[in-house]
């Protein structure tokens, strides 16, 4: 192949890619910072929990974590995927949901952010605890005083979350990003379902106020 570098690299310029504006993202990484901390805090709480559980029961709550991180980490990965195009179509027509995917593609850095880094980190330290939970739990139950066998329990344990969990990751990557406008559109219909949900119960508690009110006046 023939390839070559142009003339002059320093003029070969690049557009920069519309992102949201400066006050706007501060207070965006203010804001998941803050769930950040809440969101580990509440983990922690529950991995802690751990060590009064049944050994099943942790083994469960293990892999409930892992499969939230999975999931998560697919939305985010098929958000940045997707295509905008055939949503303004659907949008067009009202369709169902169709303006909250467009607006998840738009925010597709928070999106991303949220679903990765927040929710898929945080859920991914917080089952290497309650891994360190579950060996301490099977050596009580083994009885095992020997320093080799509780190594070989702990690298077992340890290796199960880190490959179930990187693996899983994998293969919610490369669903995502060949089914990315569908992943898209589902948890968009997910979201304006909570949405309607939300909107109804402000209603009728809203309602419930102003009778409350119009009652007292009378």
């Amino acid at each position: 192949m023939d390839e070559k570098h142009p003339p002059n690299e320093k003029k070969v310029h690049f557009r920069l890619n519309t992102l949201s504006g400066g006050r706007e993202t501060r207070n965006w990484i203010l804001a998941i910072t803050l769930v950040s901390f809440v969101l580990a805090a509440l983990l922690e709480l529950v991995s802690t929990k751990l060590q009064n559980m049944h050994i099943i029961v942790a083994f469960t709550v293990v892999l409930i974590i892992i499969f939230v991180s999975i999931i998560f980490d697919t939305i985010g990965t098929a958000v940045t995927a997707a295509d905008e195009t055939p949503f303004h179509a659907m949008a067009s027509r009202k369709l169902y949901a169709a303006r909250q995917a467009i607006r998840l593609i738009r925010n597709a850095d928070k999106v991303s952010n949220f679903c990765n880094d927040v929710v898929g980190d945080i859920c991914g330290v917080i089952s290497g605890a309650c891994g360190t939970y579950i060996v301490i739990k099977v050596i009580q139950i083994t009885g095992s005083r020997i320093t080799i066998e509780n190594t070989i329990i702990n690298l077992i344990v340890t290796g199960f979350i880190a490959s179930l969990t990187v693996g899983g990751k994998a293969t919610g990557k490369t669903i995502a990003i060949r089914n990315s406008n569908y992943i898209v559109y589902k948890v968009s219909v997910i979201l304006k379902f909570i949405t309607i949900k939300l909107s109804f119960l402000r209603f009728k508690k809203n309602r419930k106020k102003n009778t409350k009110k119009n009652r007292m006046k009378t």
